[in-house]
């Protein structure tokens, strides 16, 4: 059977991204089987950005120079580790953390070198036309198939199967084992033989100086899962107690469901709207964002369910064309001897939004959601404002790295 190189190393990011999401859709089930409160499962829900944000930001400056394979098989075994320890542990806030940090290495391990191994597995010789594909486009929508089964499967499985805090993790540790094999069968893109200097000088990512990414790139970064957290974390827990204890695990689910389906198929529509030298992309995905956070404004106002649907839908918009738009733009900014450094840095700004559901869970004892979601609404004007001055800065040549 002849696999695609690029197929390989998607499997992986498949399997981290579902064990990184299998957990959102549960936090309901925490809330009322295990008896933690809204803070505490907000807490884990943001827990593996701890795993995350470090394991970019070494993990993608590394397999710079290191190579990706190196880097990128050890993610699905980590993610089975931390898929084990949430079937264990589902008593302990403390061993759900620990958990909780695991499944973010793995992901941010997938995330940083996984995306980049895929665009360069995306161009020649590893592709015979490029001009047809997006390297960008292909590892986005791995991730978000991923995040949308992951927690789609999990909350079928916690609702109406047995062993609810059991099961839905065991089954992304039989998803990850192939990946490991399939991971190590990809072709390796760096030349591992070639770095020099010290393990500080890995990490600098030079790429990263650039205007053009702070003014541009970094304003919408974290509305990506801004806008997913708050259409499958937040609105779930507004609707507990108008969709029931019965149902509420299924309705969660429900809304990842929609929410990542929609920002799956949206993705497509950045990639035709992306030009060199253009943001039209990116502003397009920051006015859905806008569009989101407003139609939030009514879904936590009503307790509707048609209007939390569609709510949930639109943010998954948002989060779709922010994160392909965004992904295409550091990939126009990257050398090729920084391209997973800066990937890294562009996911570890994403995953600010991963705290918002924590954050509004501690002020809505002061205010409303609704007043919260507006004010969402108009900080995400404000962003688009910065892009807008952003794009007069040009991508500047930078020396290559010694």
């Amino acid at each position: 059977m002849n696999i695609k190189p690029w197929t390989r190393v998607a499997a992986g990011l498949f399997a981290v991204a579902w064990g990184g999401n299998e957990f959102t859709p549960l936090l309901v089930m925490y809330r009322h089987v295990e008896g933690f409160d809204q803070v505490s499962v907000d807490m884990l829900l943001a827990a593996y950005v701890l795993g995350i944000v470090p394991a970019l930001l070494i993990g993608g400056p590394l397999s710079d120079r290191h190579g990706r394979r190196a880097l990128m098989i050890p993610a699905p075994i980590i993610a089975m580790l931390g898929s084990a320890l949430l079937a264990l542990g589902s008593g302990s806030l403390t061993v759900l953390f620990i958990g909780r940090v695991f499944s973010g290495i793995a992901l941010g391990l997938g995330m940083a070198v996984g995306t980049s191994w895929v665009k360069e597995l995306s161009g020649r010789p590893h592709e015979p036309h490029p001009e047809r594909v997006s390297g960008a486009r292909r590892a986005s929508l791995s991730l978000t198939a991923g995040f949308a089964l992951g927690a789609a499967v999990a909350a079928t499985l916690a609702q109406f199967a047995p062993l609810q805090t059991v099961l839905p993790y065991l089954i992304n540790i039989v998803i990850c084992i192939p990946t490991v094999f399939l991971v190590a069968g990809a072709p390796e893109t760096r030349d591992t033989g070639r770095h020099v200097g010290s393990l500080w000088s890995d990490l600098k990512i030079p790429a990263a100086k650039q205007h053009r990414f702070w003014f541009v790139v970094a304003p919408s970064a974290p509305w990506v899962f801004g806008c997913a957290a708050s259409g499958y974390a937040i609105l779930p827990a507004l609707m507990a107690e108008v969709v029931g204890p019965d149902y509420g695990i299924a309705f969660s689910g429900l809304l990842c469901l929609v929410c990542l389906t929609f920002g799956f198929f949206i993705q497509p529509l950045g990639k035709r709207l992306d030009r060199d030298g253009s943001i039209r992309s990116l502003v397009v995905g920051m006015i859905a964002v806008v569009i989101g956070m407003l139609s939030a404004v009514f879904a936590s106002a009503t307790l509707s369910l048609p209007v939390v649907l569609v709510s949930a839908a639109i943010l998954g918009c948002g989060y779709g064309l922010v994160l392909v738009s965004g992904l295409q733009e550091v990939q126009r900014i990257a050398r090729v001897d920084d391209l997973a450094g800066l990937t890294a840095v562009f996911y570890s700004l994403t995953y600010i939004g991963f705290f918002v559901p924590m954050v509004l869970a501690v002020i809505s004892e002061v205010t409303t959601y609704p007043w919260l979601f507006l004010s969402g609404a108009v900080i995400a004007v404000v962003c688009l404002g910065i892009m807008a001055y952003g794009k007069r800065h040009e991508v500047r040549e930078l020396p290559a790295r010694r």
